[in-house]
């Protein structure tokens, strides 16, 4: 079976990197790019048809929920998992076309391996 390839946005480099490092280290996934705006992470979903894409909620310009909701309305959208440093009740989420929200101080394989797993199974 080939690698999940994974798509990172996130607007904060060092958020960029340690989130393409976990998915480094984790079996059967591979970053093919990384992006800072929700406007650029919808040019590389249409240039790169990652697998999944980790999405930050809080993003510049277009944000992470509506990036989602405009990736995630083709027929062949890659899985959004999104991921914020604040609570999940912080934000309406529902209804995005994501799969899954994640807490970045808790990402790490596990996690990521998990949603991956779930991605049949939305739960926002």
């Amino acid at each position: 079976m080939a690698d999940v390839r994974v798509l990172i946005v996130d607007d904060q480099e060092p958020f960029r990197r340690a989130i393409a490092a976990v998915v480094s280290e984790t079996d059967g996934f591979v970053v093919v790019a990384s992006t800072s705006s929700g406007e650029e992470a919808l040019l590389a979903v249409t240039r790169l048809r990652p697998g999944l894409v980790l999405m930050d909620v809080n993003l510049p310009g277009i944000d992470g929920i509506e990036a989602t909701r405009q990736i995630t309305k083709e027929a062949d959208a890659p899985v959004v998992v999104l991921l914020s440093t604040y609570d999940r009740e912080e934000f309406d989420i529902s209804g995005c076309g994501a799969t899954s929200y994640l807490a970045k101080a808790a990402f790490g394989p596990d996690l990521l391996t998990a949603a991956w797993a779930r991605r049949d199974r939305p739960e926002c």
